[in-house]
């Protein structure tokens, strides 16, 4: 007997056994077989199709290779630089937020296969771990990095919560001596080093911000010791294996890399490119059709029936020998000197030997300040005046984002407090209008709803050598015509995304509903503080419309606590608030909790600390008190080692691990709970385990005030939250799956909407917030009759007060009409899910049915062998016995086992001599 159990959409397993369908599968084997690796089958067959296209394509030189800017360097935003051609990617610099623009831009990252790195610092690297999954996931078998010693130990350090099981990480070792040569182009490695070229140890750094040890409250030194051997993962058996040849001792025997003061910069120069073969110069020349037309493209010489000889060089194009662009990094003023000084960038400035030499374009990665440094000014006037400039830098104002502008606006019209315009750069022409055009109490015709905006919201330059501030999407060409192309650069309209909405059949009725609605509410009391700001409300990986989990909870004017840390949450405050009051913002900002050591709640962690200094510095605070660290001790493994290989941040922050704060251990660490609760201004912080991945947080905090807020963090349904969380003023609870995927939130250990509202009511919540959606429900989860008057949902870039919670469920009807197509798809994939459901139920059912009768059949069936049986031992013994003949067995159906007599089945003359 046998029965095909599904555990998953990708794996099958056949189980043999006896079947007997009263009795249930033993529970632990069902969840052992539910929870079996997935069979990843695209992976293979990707990479395999990648290798053959590669094959193909590799000994051809391409004829379109173009530069684009995926990054530019902005305040908040990567800096990046995408070069594609025919079937080849690379990547210049990799920085926080990168996979999020790639994949909002629909970038190919399919094809990737190089990425080059100026520096060893979070704005080049931080988005290497993100960007490394993506391209996993789509097949992509190794990635070659270039650029300064040891850059691959990024992924050491990530290793607990980067899996990469299918991804081969290889590292290039790039000095002057060593060349990248591929059929694309030629890249010469430029080293470049401090003047004084001295590196200092850990022991010498000294941090005159932080003041005296004593005055600190929790000494990361003593975590010395505390290693992380844990697998976060495990409760995702697709994903637990870590990758192989990653030494797990590395991180007790780190020094620093001897390498950290290198700067690498790049020399390209694109292939050669024979001359495409002119038709018309053939004719001329007599040559006819045929394989000598082959000889002449692949650039032999023929010589005609008639005995002409016809070169090569007659009948083609002339070839393009390939221009030459410069990409550079001077990081500060210690670089300059070498910078300036070296020969390989003298090759291509005004004294080049010949002119495909002449550097056609260098891409500056350079900051702004370095760049306008005299030394700088000089070193860039020794090119051609025909060389152009393009700089990726914090003088660029452009995030990179559409996306989060286009449902900001839309989201604007419902409540313009709830959903500001954003603060950065990209948004702020025409609001005025805009912001006449959400008030308007008629239906909006064309001519209502247009407003003009801009050819373009950054600065235009002809080809010139002059720099050339740009926004994403800015390309440049280099084969086969040369020049800058703005065409595609990113642009934001606020008419096209108003009209979108508006013109959404019963949105106008909807949105008048609402505001007669929000007219009731407009005598309440509301306090300025407490308030939230959602920097991110998507789980797992971020999406162009909802990035990775981040909460910003402003207590007062003065204090701010980061509740997680998503990758991207430091651009994400950038883009809220504009660049000058996000930095008043990182000032203030006084604590950041941790709930768990999953990517996505944490690896924003770095560039927020690094955010929160230079605004420090910039704005004379830089004596300020460290950031209080509530995470997870295992924490200090990933940070220590990225303080010990890349970049001093440990002076940063002081760490006051989770365990320390639990709610029902009142007795130990009571002057860390102490100091904690005076310095934020609170009479409680507790956290407490909840039921996810090992040393997974909630936390609740209650003010002075006397108002008490409850974060869940990731986690199944969990009674210690519910005691923590008891009686609060609010609940931000994780609601990852709708009601229907309860199966796989039990897998992966998440919670269902439903599920999230039920604890919120256990614990007697006055309102719950729901956030870290799956981000199939990118714009909208699914509704249910849980979503009562004390129950709403988060957006990114969504700031809301305590007292204003109560308007928030207000906006469902409106929000439902809005996004009706997106809506409509999820209960289009509800209604194929369940019928699929109820068709597998069905063939169990008659599976069941059907082993039934089978076993009915089979017990007769032995009991008539053991009648059989009998009778022939009676029949040596007794002389009157019936002959065996007597008896005979009917052929076993589905619906009855007889045992017949012969000797009153006249019909049956025949004795069947099998049985």
């Amino acid at each position: 007997m046998f029965k095909l159990l599904k555990c998953n959409d990708q794996f099958n397993f056949l189980v043999l056994y006896r079947w007997n369908p009263n009795r249930r599968i033993n529970s632990n084997l069902k969840f052992l077989l539910e929870t079996m690796p997935k069979v990843r089958k695209h992976i293979p067959d990707a990479q395999k199709q990648r290798k053959l296209i590669k094959e193909k394509f590799s000994k051809y030189v391409p004829g379109r290779i173009t530069l684009q800017v995926l990054g530019t360097g902005a305040m908040g935003a990567p800096r990046s630089l995408y070069v594609f051609s025919d079937q080849s990617r690379y990547l210049f610099n990799c920085g926080e937020g990168t996979q999020r623009l790639a994949h909002e831009h629909k970038m190919k990252l399919a094809k990737l296969e190089h990425i080059f790195v100026t520096q060893s610092t979070w704005n080049n690297i931080g988005g290497l771990p993100g960007t490394a999954l993506t391209i996993q996931d789509v097949g992509v078998p190794q990635i070659t990095l270039h650029g300064p010693q040891g850059l691959d130990e990024i992924f050491t350090a990530t290793r607990r919560f980067v899996i990469l099981r299918d991804l081969n990480i290889e590292v290039v070792e790039c000095n002057e001596k060593t060349m990248f040569e591929d059929n694309v182009m030629k890249v010469q490695y430029v080293p470049i080093t401090k003047t004084n070229n001295v590196i200092k140890d850990n022991s010498e750094i000294v941090n005159k911000n932080i003041g005296k040890k004593n005055q600190t409250w929790y000494d990361s030194t003593l975590l010395k010791d505390v290693e992380d051997s844990i697998d976060y993962y495990a409760h995702e058996q697709s994903r637990r294996l870590f990758k192989s040849g990653l030494e797990t001792t590395r991180l007790t025997q780190l020094t620093r890399s001897k390498d950290e003061a290198i700067v690498m910069c790049y020399v390209c120069k694109l292939q050669p490119r024979p001359g495409a073969l002119s038709l018309d110069k053939c004719v001329k020349f007599g040559v006819p059709t045929g394989p000598l037309l082959g000889k002449l493209k692949m650039g032999e010489t023929i010589t005609l029936p008639s005995g002409s000889v016809i070169h090569s060089t007659d009948v083609c194009e002339p070839d393009d020998p390939g221009p030459v662009f410069l990409v550079v990094d001077c990081p500060s003023e210690e670089y300059l000197e070498s910078f300036t000084s070296r020969e390989e960038f003298k090759k291509h400035q005004q004294n080049a030997d010949s002119d495909d030499l002449f550097a056609y374009l260098v891409v500056h990665f350079t900051p702004e300040h370095i760049m306008c440094h005299p030394e700088y000014k000089r070193w860039m006037s020794l090119f051609s005046p025909s060389t152009h400039h393009l700089n990726l830098n914090d003088s660029n104002t452009c995030m990179g984002s559409e996306s989060v502008h286009r449902i900001q606006y839309k989201l604007n019209l419902l409540h313009n407090n709830f959903f500001p315009l954003l603060g950065d750069h990209g948004s702020k022409y025409k609001i005025e209008k805009l912001t006449n055009l959400t008030h308007k109490k008629s239906k909006m015709d064309e001519d209502t709803v247009s407003c003009t905006i801009p050819e373009s919201i950054s600065t235009t330059s002809n080809l010139s050598n002059e720099l050339s501030k740009v926004n994403t999407f800015c390309n440049f060409h280099l084969r086969p015509k040369k020049g800058i192309d703005r065409s595609n650069e990113l642009l934001i309209k606020p008419t096209k995304y108003v009209e979108e909405t508006m013109f959404e059949s019963g949105f106008v009725n909807e949105l008048f509903k609402l505001r007669e609605l929000l007219k009731q509410k407009k005598d309440m009391q509301i306090r300025v503080y407490p308030s939230f700001l959602f920097l991110g409300t998507g789980s797992c990986i971020p999406n162009k419309t909802r990035n990775t989990s981040g909460i910003l909870y402003k207590l007062s004017e003065n204090t701010n606590i980061l509740l997680d840390c998503g990758e991207g949450t430091y651009g994400q405050l950038v883009r809220f608030y504009g660049t000058d009051k996000a930095k008043s913002v990182l000032v203030n900002l006084k604590a950041i909790f941790i709930s768990h050591l999953h990517a996505d709640h944490h690896i924003g962690l770095i560039g927020i600390l690094q955010g929160r200094r230079k605004a420090l510095n910039e704005t004379n605070k830089s004596t300020a008190q460290k950031i209080l660290l509530l995470a997870p001790k295992q924490i200090m493994t990933w940070l220590r080692f990225y303080d010990s290989y890349f970049e001093n941040i440990a002076q940063e922050f002081e760490l006051i691990p989770n365990d320390e704060l639990l709610y029902d251990d009142e007795t130990t660490y009571e002057e860390t709970k102490t100091r904690l609760h005076y310095y934020l201004g609170m009479t409680d912080i507790s956290t407490t385990h909840v039921r996810h991945c090992p040393n997974a947080f909630g936390i609740a905090f209650t003010s002075k005030d006397g108002h008490k807020i409850c974060y869940s963090g990731d986690t199944m349904p969990s009674e210690n939250l519910i005691n923590l969380g008891n009686r609060c003023d609010l609940l931000i609870h994780e609601a990852t799956m709708e009601d229907e995927l309860e199966d796989e939130a039990v897998l992966k250990m998440h919670s269902t909407t439903s599920q999230a509202i039920e604890v919120g009511r256990n614990m007697n919540a006055k309102h719950i917030l729901l956030t870290h959606f799956s981000q199939r429900y990118a714009k909208l989860p699914k509704f249910n009759d849980n979503f009562t008057d004390n129950v709403g949902i988060a957006f990114d870039n969504m700031q809301i007060r305590l007292d204003e919670l109560p308007v928030l469920p207000l906006l469902y009807p409106a929000l439902r009409v809005m996004f009706a197509e997106h809506y409509e798809e999820l209960e289009t994939k509800s209604l194929k899910r369940q019928l699929r459901l109820e068709k597998e139920e069905s063939l169990e059912n008659l599976s069941s049915t059907t082993s039934s009768k089978e076993l009915k059949n089979e017990e007769c069936s032995s009991n008539i062998l053991r009648d059989v049986s009998v009778a022939d031992n009676n029949e040596t013994n007794e002389t009157d016995s019936k002959p065996t003949e007597n008896l005979s067995i009917t052929p076993l159906s589905t619906t009855s086992c007889e045992v017949i007599d012969k000797t009153q089945s006249p019909e049956l003359m025949q004795v069947d001599n099998r049985h």
